[in-house]
């Protein structure tokens, strides 16, 4: 078998792993907002150079059987409602109105005054929407959407179809797109169909432009195999055989399956995912070994007809903006990202950020922080953590940025607490760049006593991104013998799509909630999890001493460097952990373990072992 890649393209970074068996490289780059497919390959030059020691993306990818890439594109554009200017007509029972409720705000941001509802069904409903579809597209529409509801909607959009096509021929110029929702997802409740396929029709234009011209650059480096979409389903599939909305918030879900097979590896019954990034912090729980999902998932508040893993982001990162507003300091939910990133980036940001404080307290070193590899302006954190901070509030900078990490960690802990109940039989799995900064005050806020930092923290959703397998799901309202036999017989030819043999795929069959569903799935090559084998308690060898703002003075902590830890090394804090990509905290009262996996586990005192 040859190598897997994974990629994780978040808001600030882009993470990437590669596989091979038991053994992972890994690399991190700035991400490139203004083209990801620049970032891409640069994080591509970068692992290459991990794995075979110069920068070599053609041989990367001639050693590569498959990539898996995962993109907040979507779910950013959504948040900043930047896509195209939508068109929508409904009929068949279901009103414009009857949409709307949905999520009224959102509705008016990409739908506005571009709708219509077809009257009650007659001969002259047909030429009722080309005119109604004339307007819209008068009106600005780019993007139209057709959804009929009741029993006859699939048969009522198709024979509209016929009638649009012969007034509005696909192959002029200017035509524009219409959409119809039973090609989408054949879900019988109508106001999950119409949301879904808006959704789709909304995020599909960027995600179509970036991720066909990711392909044709890594065809050009003589890629093997097409290009692989992880989507928030948990599964992996070709760009051709993926639709937008399933790349919505795809990043946390590797992050949760990376969650999810810690929990059953270690046998943790409830691991609670903290997966801390540049723009958010994004929150699962896994119980029982079971990520917490729900069949019908929930988009800005609206439920759609596809499963979605059970994330909730909040604006909380390593690059959200922290300021103050009414007296007290306020973290996020805006970020600098990674343009122009922290004020220490020295790339004309000057907004202060956790980063920054921390930068300024001591925790962070320029000389590890990126393996070195990034140019660091300390002054510049300084400077503004003093400006945003330190002068508004008439304080010393030292107490400012203690103010900072209390708003930051309460912000954080916040999140934790609206999203789940938390106790001390709970586990923190930290991670991400900045989900091990000063996890330890996150947990004592909780009360939580045990945290599993995985040694591949920095990467890790990249590395979730590796337990998935190629699938699709197939469904339709309970059909009779016929049609399941049709939507059987589709799910064969959805799997041969993406270049499988039907035979060496899985069908799972399931009824309920008034549909017939099948699961296709082919199972892919994982990575290969090191074996629990104990190692005995050693006392670890301190890399020296740094002077760090911690416990409201400062004061110098030995700093432990991860890579020189071998298995069963343990020490307690005050002390700082880090490595090239993350670097951790341990305060007073807590415990680190190296396990004979690389992973960390922090203890407070009292803490079952």
């Amino acid at each position: 078998m040859g190598l897997l890649v994974n990629i994780d393209n978040g808001g600030t970074l882009t993470d990437i792993c590669v596989i091979d068996g038991a053994n992972v490289w890994r690399a991190k780059t700035l991400t490139t907002p203004y083209d990801l497919s620049q970032c891409l390959v640069e994080g591509l030059a970068k692992a290459s150079g991990a794995v075979f020691g110069t920068a070599d993306v053609e041989r990367l990818l001639l050693a590569t059987d498959h990539i898996r890439y995962s993109t907040t594109q979507g779910t950013n554009a959504l948040v900043e409602r930047k896509g195209p200017r939508l068109g929508l007509i409904v009929g068949g029972g279901v009103s414009v109105a009857d949409v709307r409720m949905g999520n009224a705000d959102l509705f008016d941001a990409i739908i506005g005054d571009r709708c219509a509802t077809l009257p009650a069904r007659d001969d002259t409903e047909r030429f009722d929407a080309v005119h109604l579809v004339s307007d819209l597209a008068a009106r600005g529409a780019n993007r139209i959407i057709i959804g009929f509801g009741g029993d006859t909607r699939d048969a009522d959009e198709r024979a509209l179809k016929k009638a649009l096509l012969r007034a509005f021929p696909a192959h002029l110029l200017g035509a524009v797109p219409i959409l119809y929702s039973h090609e989408i997802v054949g879900d019988h409740d109508d106001m999950r169909r119409i949301w879904t396929s808006l959704f789709n029709a909304f995020l599909h234009p960027a995600m179509e432009r970036f991720l066909y011209s990711a392909e044709h650059k890594l065809r050009d480096a003589r890629i093997q195999n097409p290009l692989l979409i992880f989507r928030n389903d948990g599964q992996s599939a070709r760009v051709a055989k993926t639709i937008a909305v399933k790349t919505y918030s795809s990043g946390p879900r590797g992050g949760a399956e990376g969650a999810r097979v810690l929990a059953q590896h270690y046998a943790i019954d409830r691991l609670l995912s903290l997966d801390i990034g540049g723009t958010t912090t994004d929150i699962s729980i896994v119980e029982h070994g079971t990520a917490r999902a729900h069949d019908r998932g929930t988009i800005a508040g609206v439920v759609t007809s596809f499963p979605l893993t059970d994330v909730t982001s909040i604006g909380v990162g390593g690059s959200s903006i922290i300021r103050v507003a009414d007296g007290l300091v306020k973290v996020g939910p805006q970020s600098v990202g990674s343009a122009p990133g922290p004020a220490c980036f020295g790339l004309g940001g000057t907004d202060a950020t956790i980063t920054d404080a921390f930068f300024a307290s001591g925790l962070l070193d320029p000389a590890s922080y990126f393996g070195g590899a990034m140019k660091i302006d300390v002054e510049r954190a300084r400077a503004a953590v003093a400006n945003a901070v330190a002068t508004p509030l008439g304080i010393g900078d030292d107490v400012a940025i203690t103010a900072m990490e209390s708003a930051w960690v309460a912000a954080v802990a916040a999140g934790i607490r609206g999203y789940a109940d938390v106790d001390g039989d709970t586990v923190i799995a930290a991670f991400g760049g900045a989900g091990p900064f000063v996890v330890c005050a996150v947990a004592e806020a909780l009360g939580i006593k045990r945290i599993l930092i995985p040694k591949l923290a920095a990467v890790f959703s990249a590395y979730g991104i590796g337990f998935s397998d190629i699938g699709h799901r197939y469904e339709a309202p309970s059909p009779d013998d016929a049609a399941r036999a049709t939507l059987r017989e589709q799910a064969r030819r959805g799997m041969a799509g993406e270049g499988l043999d039907p035979a060496a795929c899985t069908f799972t069959e399931s009824e309920g909630d008034g549909q017939f569903r099948i699961d296709a799935s082919f199972a892919m090559p994982r990575p290969v999890l090191p074996s629990l084998s104990t190692s005995a308690t050693s006392s670890a060898a301190s890399a020296g001493f740094r002077t760090v703002l911690a416990e409201g003075r400062r004061q110098a902590i030995p700093v432990y460097r991860v890579q020189d830890l071998s298995a069963g090394s343990s020490a307690a804090g005050p002390a700082v952990l880090e490595e090239e990509y993350f670097t951790c905290r341990i305060d007073s009262g807590w415990r680190f373990t190296v396990n004979a996996a690389g992973d960390i586990l922090l203890t407070c005192d009292g803490a079952p072992s």
